[in-house]
């Protein structure tokens, strides 16, 4: 069933930490707009483990010029970033759409008019506006390795609860924060934990500062096994087989990147027993919208091209924000910390005037380089 449409001067779309942000001031400056998301508030976040703490302080990830404190002033955790989103919005009583996802949006040339339909439950809602925001993240699906057996019930690509794994042999392919939290969690409470990783080590710049040494020392003490170099190549419901890789740098007229060849001759292949399996290899950004409204993607990132200084996209009155200006990130370098300054720049933009300095995270002019 579809309802009627309605119109509004600005339809956000995205409720994590920055839409919630641009949110607040939207509603300061009484722009008539409209705010969906297709899960709850926070909904990456959620994805996140148990329990898993942020990288970055609680300063640098406060929003809405709501302070956010911690027990013995500690990054915060999963569990205390949602009670603190949650609370934003009862503060500043933002109404959200929550569970109701785009499905599709168009842009009418001749009147530059965005029309966007969604869907909830089984209802299908039709909404037209002057002015887009797509705070939609990055991490929207599994970077998916496309090999056989990724989709056995004993497989995943999210680690949630550590205790699933006691007693249990638990091979962990990865070697970012994600699979070297989880290692180091899963051997604590009595797992036998096998961590293979396609590189020779870990990249102490990326590993959080608390894990790296630990993880170090698991692999020293072969509490946890370590196999560097290796990729999966297929998967069983008992047995990983893991295939030796070669690293070499690619070049090409405008940047040098490294490459990895595969080697399958069957006396290099390793195969590791298992009773479960994380595939914790990153993930990756749905772009669908940015194309039906025809925004160019750049790089190999394939991140939105957009105009630094007002967020707007190649297609006027669309606007990007927070960490779905990154595209797929390869490399993170975009953050919460560092996507505050977007909601100052799309709220000048639109309204023409200045944000209230009282609801912003105003760490955001002081942060050249991201803690996280």
């Amino acid at each position: 069933m579809t309802t009627p449409s309605s119109h509004h001067n600005t339809i956000l779309v995205g409720a994590g930490p920055i839409g919630l942000e641009i949110a607040v001031n939207l509603k300061d400056k009484r722009v008539d707009f409209l705010h969906i998301e297709a899960g709850q508030i926070g909904q990456t976040i959620t994805w996140y483990p148990r329990n898993v703490r942020f990288f970055s302080s609680p300063e640098r990830i406060a929003i809405a010029g709501m302070p956010l404190h911690t027990a013995n002033q500690e990054k915060a955790s999963r569990e205390q970033y949602l009670a603190y989103l949650r609370s934003i919005v009862e503060h500043f009583d933002l109404r959200i759409n929550t569970h109701e996802r785009v499905v599709a949006a168009t842009r009418d040339p001749s009147t530059n008019i965005f029309t966007i339909q969604t869907q909830k439950h089984t209802q299908t809602y039709t909404y037209t506006c002057d002015n887009l925001i797509l705070a939609i993240g990055d991490m929207h699906k599994p970077l998916k390795l496309n090999i056989p057996g990724e989709d056995l019930p004993n497989v995943s690509h999210y680690f949630d609860e550590p205790h699933n794994y006691f007693r249990k042999k638990l091979t962990i392919i990865g070697g970012r924060n994600s699979a070297v939290e989880a290692a180091i969690r899963c051997q604590r409470v009595g797992a036998h934990v096998t961590l293979a990783y396609r590189r020779e080590n870990f990249d102490r710049d990326i590993i959080k500062y608390w894990l790296y040494p630990e993880i170090r020392s698991l692999i020293k003490s072969k509490d946890i096994t370590f196999i560097p170099n290796t990729t999966p190549i297929r998967i069983s419901p008992t047995h990983t087989t893991l295939a030796p890789v070669t690293w070499s740098d690619q070049t090409t007229s405008a940047t040098t990147h490294n490459t990895f060849t595969i080697n399958t001759d069957p006396e290099q292949l390793i195969d590791i027993t298992h009773d479960f399996l994380l595939l914790l290899t990153g993930y990756q950004q749905d772009t669908s919208l940015f194309k039906q409204l025809g925004v160019n993607l750049e790089g190999i990132n394939r991140q939105p091209h957009f105009d630094p200084k007002t967020m707007m996209t190649n297609v006027p009155n669309l606007y990007v924000a927070g960490t779905a200006t990154a595209g797929t990130q390869t490399k993170f370098l975009v953050f919460i910390e560092t996507s505050h300054i977007h909601t100052t720049r799309i709220i000048q933009s639109i309204t023409g005037a200045t944000n209230n300095p009282n609801l912003l995270n105003n760490l955001c002019h002081n942060i050249s380089q991201p803690e996280s």
